[in-house]
C-alpha cells in the first residue's frame, strides 16, 4: 500500500527522532537517545536536551533519507512536533523542519505529540481504527483518551500529580537503579514477587484519573523504616511490587473507560507502554473481555518521528493543507482543548 511520503521529526523531550514513511509503511526511523547525557543528573535537563537536539538533527535527517532510499525531492510533506514538551527541544525540531520544508517547497504539518502516540498503532495494525480507548503513559503524561474518530478526542482522565513514567524515574533514583527509571525497575523486577508488598493504589473512586505521588511517599517511607529496622526485603521484590502497583492502576482505569464507552478497541502509546508487565496485563484483560488490543512494538511506543509523520499522512489523505510556516511551538499544547 503506497501513499504520501512524509518526513517526520520528533524533539519534544530528550530524544531526537527522524523518520520517513510512505502511507503507513515505515521506510526508515532513526533515533538519537540522550540517556547518557541526562543519567548523571538523574533526570532530563532542558538546556542539555536542546543542545543535544541541535547536534543530532542534521545528521539524523541525512541518515533517515538515505536509509529510506529516496531523494529529498521525493518527499511530499514534512511533519514536526509543535507541542507539548520542553520549549527549547521543541524549537530545535520545529525550526529545522520549517527550514527544511521551505527549502524543498513542501508543505509543513505541525503535530500534537500526544496525537502522534494515538496514531502510532496504525503503523503496526491495519485493524486499529476508532472508536477506541487509548492509554497514553510516559514520563510527562498519563491520560486515558476516548478516540471517537480521528481528530475527535475526549480526554477522560489524567494525572493530578506525577505521571506514571515520572513515578518510575523518581523511585528508581531513590533506589539507586539509574535513569530512565521505567526500564530500570522493569529489569530489576525479574524474579521478584509482585505481591510481596502491597503499595497503595490511589484514586479508586475516580475511574479515569491517576495519582502516583502517594505511591512514591509510601515506597520511600517503607524502605526507610525497613532500613532502620535492618529488615530490607529483596530489591527485586520491591521493584516488582512498585511495578505491579503502577500497572494495576493503569490497567484498571483503561478498562473502566472501555466499560463506560462500550468500545471494542484498546490502543496504547508512550514509553511506559514498553513495560513488559503492563503489556502482559493489558493483553490478559483485553482477552478476558473479548476486545481488540493494539499496542505497537516498544520502539513505536517511545517517542519517534514515524508517529508524527503518520498524523500528517492522515491529514494529507483527508485533503487538509499543511501550512505551519507562520506557526510556532506550543509547550502547553493540549489534545483537543
Amino acid at each position: 500500500m503506497s501513499g504520501p511520503i512524509v518526513l517526520g521529526f520528533e524533539t519534544s523531550c530528550d530524544e531526537t527522532g527522524v523518520a520517513v514513511i510512505e502511507g503507513l509503511v515505515e521506510r526508515s526511523s532513526v533515533l538519537a537517545s540522550q540517556v547518557e547525557e541526562h543519567a548523571r543528573f538523574g533526570g532530563v535537563v532542558p538546556e542539555v536536551a536542546a543542545r543535544a537536539h541541535v547536534e543530532a538533527i542534521r545528521p539524523l535527517t541525512h541518515q533517515a533519507i538515505t536509509l529510506a532510499g529516496i531523494h529529498p525531492n521525493d518527499i511530499d510533506a514534512v511533519a514536526v512536533t509543535r507541542g507539548p514538551g520542553l520549549t527549547g527541544s521543541l524549537m530545535v525540531g520545529f525550526s529545522f523542519a520549517k527550514s527544511f520544508a521551505y527549502a524543498l517547497g513542501k508543505p509543513l504539518y505541525g503535530v500534537d505529540h500526544m496525537e502522534g502516540h494515538l496514531f502510532a498503532p496504525r503503523l503496526s495494525f491495519e485493524a486499529y481504527e476508532p472508536p477506541a480507548v487509548v492509554i497514553l503513559a510516559s514520563g510527562g503524561h498519563s491520560q486515558i483518551v476516548h478516540v471517537k474518530a480521528w481528530g475527535e478526542y475526549e480526554v477522560l482522565g489524567g494525572t493530578i500529580d506525577d505521571a506514571a513514567g515520572e513515578a518510575f524515574d523518581k523511585l528508581a533514583r531513590f533506589m539507586g537503579l539509574g535513569f530512565p527509571g521505567g526500564p530500570a525497575i522493569d529489569r530489576d523486577s525479574d524474579g521478584g514477587d509482585p505481591d510481596a508488598i502491597r503499595f497503595p493504589r490511589a484514586l479508586r473512586d475516580r475511574p479515569y484519573d491517576f495519582s502516583f505521588s502517594g505511591l512514591k511517599t509510601s515506597v520511600v517511607t517503607y524502605l526507610e523504616k525497613a532500613r532502620d529496622n535492618d529488615e530490607l526485603p529483596a530489591r527485586s521484590d520491591v521493584s516488582a511490587s512498585i511495578q505491579e502497583a503502577i500497572v494495576d492502576v493503569l490497567v484498571e482505569k483503561t478498562f473502566n473507560a472501555v466499560e463506560s464507552t462500550g468500545v471494542e478497541v484498546v490502543g496504547g502509546g508512550g514509553g511506559v507502554l514498553a513495560n513488559r508487565r503492563l503489556r502482559e496485563r493489558l493483553a490478559e484483560e483485553a482477552d478476558r473481555r473479548g476486545v481488540g488490543l493494539f499496542i505497537p512494538e516498544p520502539g513505536l511506543c517511545t517517542d519517534n518521528g514515524a508517529m508524527i509523520a503518520s498524523v500528517a499522512v492522515h491529514r494529507i489523505e483527508g485533503g487538509v493543507p499543511g501550512d505551519e510556516f507562520g506557526g510556532d511551538v506550543d509547550p502547553g499544547l493540549r489534545l483537543n482543548p
